[in-house]
């Protein structure tokens, strides 16, 4: 498949939160051999003592605000390309709504990478709604550097469940740690499903919690076949586990560089913005986070449509 346009793009804003996720995606753009883009957006401020409430700027203070900012992007790009010697980086100022000109970079994009939080346009990212709307509706995979793993991390951990987003997850995790030479930690957890007590008010049928176990690893190592065939180089490391997923998942990345999951899982409302493991994992992580959508490809590119 063709890399041809897409390049790895970057919300940064100057804050220490958007310089751990510039970190994160600059080894990105080496491994992928793609560019990498600076994205800075900012909302025009409104209103103010001599311009009368809700008034909007003129259009050359805008224009004077954007060249401001501009200037310090350039800096920031032309650092760090003097660092990294023949990465390709470049710079764009975006006028509106961060989520919304992040979605909009991530049409042509590899990769989307947010800090967890930063300053002006992408402060209270994940905790508010901007992270949301970006790993939800953005088409490409979208990292979320919640902090930064430990030097010695060589583990990708992903979650899995069967579920198509999921084995775009597994997609992605796979080429990931094959771009970097990462052992694979898959992670499947289960629970005994619940019940309704009106349909049911005896209970249900007691659960073999061994024959379930056994179902569960027997579909992952199912959903596992093809990828370890594709990428025989990366060690896989199953984990099979009665356990709600993000307590799973969050346990079992203690050592971990990174955590990826699928936007939705099984049995999940498709119509939300994202499922609650991945919700559960991005509010909770202390590592990147990468969440995959079905736009990936099954080659392990991470390059959506």
């Amino acid at each position: 498949m063709s890399d041809v346009g897409k390049d790895i793009v970057v919300g940064f804003d100057g804050s220490d939160q958007a310089q751990a996720a510039s970190r994160f995606a600059i080894r990105e753009a080496i491994a992928m051999h793609l560019p990498l883009r600076l994205l800075h957006s900012f909302t025009p401020p409104m209103g103010g003592a001599g311009l009368g409430y809700g008034t909007i700027l003129p259009a050359d203070a805008l224009d004077s605000m954007r060249d401001g900012i501009a200037v310090h992007l350039a800096q920031e790009a032309a650092a760090m390309a003097d660092s990294h010697p023949g990465l390709d980086v470049s710079e764009t100022v975006s006028v509106g709504n961060s989520a919304a000109c992040l979605i909009d970079a991530s049409k042509s994009a590899a990769l989307v990478v947010v800090g967890s939080r930063g300053m002006g346009g992408f402060k209270g990212l994940i905790l508010g709604s901007t992270g949301i709307q970006v790993a939800a509706h953005a088409q490409c995979p979208v990292a979320v550097v919640r902090g930064e793993p430990a030097v010695s991390a060589n583990t990708v951990v992903v979650g899995v469940d069967g579920s198509d987003m999921s084995q775009a997850a597994l997609s992605w995790a796979f080429g990931y740690a094959a771009r970097h030479g990462y052992g694979l930690r898959v992670v499947h957890a289960w629970t005994v499903p619940s019940f309704d007590l009106l349909a049911a008010p005896a209970g249900p049928a007691p659960a073999d919690a061994t024959l379930i176990s056994q179902e569960e690893t027997r579909a992952t190592a199912e959903a596992l076949a093809g990828f370890r065939s594709d990428f025989p180089d990366v060690e896989v490391n199953e984990r099979v586990v009665q356990q709600h997923p993000v307590a799973a998942l969050l346990s079992e990345s203690a050592d971990a560089t990174a955590i990826v999951v699928g936007t939705h899982g099984r049995g999940e409302v498709m119509s939300a913005l994202l499922g609650s493991v991945s919700q559960g994992v991005l509010h909770k992580a202390k590592i990147p986070v990468v969440v995959v959508g079905p736009t990936t490809y099954s080659d392990g590119t991470g390059l959506g449509t």
